[in-house]
């Protein structure tokens, strides 16, 4: 398998390599804006590691992998518009250094722009890709909408909750994994346990996006601390507390506070809960269960470390 630097390396390199054109340059600067900005490069690394360790040719995979970061930034592109979020990755959203009708559009041209990635899968296996990319971003889609109606309700369950963490975000890491495996000729039954690990790693991954949302550093995290809690997302943190204390949680939602000050109340409840220790728990289980699901395929000790290390250390990171 691929060593993690080279594997970085090259997707570093596929990013960095996309051709804009030059005109109309508002439509293409904020798309080179927003992939500049980094980014932990996760699914495509693991569409790149994940042929790697089944003994596929990389250079096979990587427009695809390419495609699937490019899609991934079109969807936080759109997210940061309905979410009116000011700051991505420290720097400003482009619909607030551009406007509204730049991110919509610059999007827009980002999805076209994946799509056509994707599709120059071999050609071999480029339908069953294409139609899992197809599935992935509905299922993306569908898991957005949950969210959004969320936002209006206040009896949503930890259940409905983990539904739509996994369409939203997890959906798209297991596309990643499956990706990398068919493109290696990998069985459906490697390719599934691919998927389940990718899918479990997204799990672990948002719920760590709650923590970090609530308890993190601004400044290692890149965007405003107490986000959700402002704009009444409901996260994990959020449903767990109201199911606890609904009346003492609603009666600080409704109070006339300034942002800071509703943070504070709304995490203090969450500290007296111990929500921060039981999110963690529950970001490990998921990080196990994401290792777990590769122990039926047959890998060398260099790919089982590096799927072991991503999991591992998605219950800990800081940003």
């Amino acid at each position: 398998m691929l060593t993690p630097e080279k594997i970085s390396d090259l997707v570093s390199d596929a990013v960095a390599s996309i051709p804009y054109p030059a005109e109309p340059a508002r439509l293409y600067q904020p798309i080179a804006y927003t992939l500049e900005s980094g980014g932990k490069r996760l699914r495509p690394m693991l569409a790149v590691a994940t042929c790697s360790a089944l003994g596929g040719e990389v250079s096979k995979v990587i427009d695809a992998a390419t495609g699937i970061e490019v899609y991934h930034n079109f969807t936080l592109l759109h997210d940061d518009v309905m979410d009116r979020a000011d700051l991505r990755r420290g720097q400003l959203t482009v619909h607030k250094r551009w406007d509204d009708n730049t991110a919509i559009l610059s999007g827009d041209a980002m999805l076209t722009l994946a799509t056509m990635m994707i599709a120059k899968a071999p050609a071999e296996v480029m339908p069953e890709v294409l139609d899992l990319f197809n599935k992935t971003a509905m299922e993306i889609y569908e898991g957005q909408q949950m969210d959004m109606d969320f936002e209006n309700r206040n009896d949503v369950t930890v259940k409905e909750y983990m539904e739509m963490i996994r369409l939203k975000t997890s959906v798209l890491l297991g596309c990643a994994c499956r990706t990398g495996a068919i493109i290696a000729g990998a069985s459906q039954q490697t390719a599934q346990a691919f998927y389940d690990y990718g899918v479990n790693l997204g799990l672990a991954f948002q719920l760590r996006d709650d923590w970090l949302d609530t308890y993190g550093d601004p400044l290692v995290f890149g965007k405003q601390i107490g986000g959700d809690i402002i704009n009444g997302k409901k996260t994990w943190l959020l449903i767990n507390a109201m199911t606890e204390l609904r009346q003492e949680l609603c009666d600080i939602l409704a109070e006339d506070l300034d942002d800071e000050e509703r943070v504070s109340q709304v995490r203090a409840v969450y500290d007296r809960l111990k929500l921060d220790e039981r999110c963690h728990s529950l970001i490990a289980d998921y990080a196990r269960r994401a290792v777990s699901a590769l122990d039926a395929v047959k890998l060398d000790d260099d790919a089982r470390q590096y799927f072991t290390s991503l999991a591992v250390k998605s219950i800990d990171r800081t940003h």
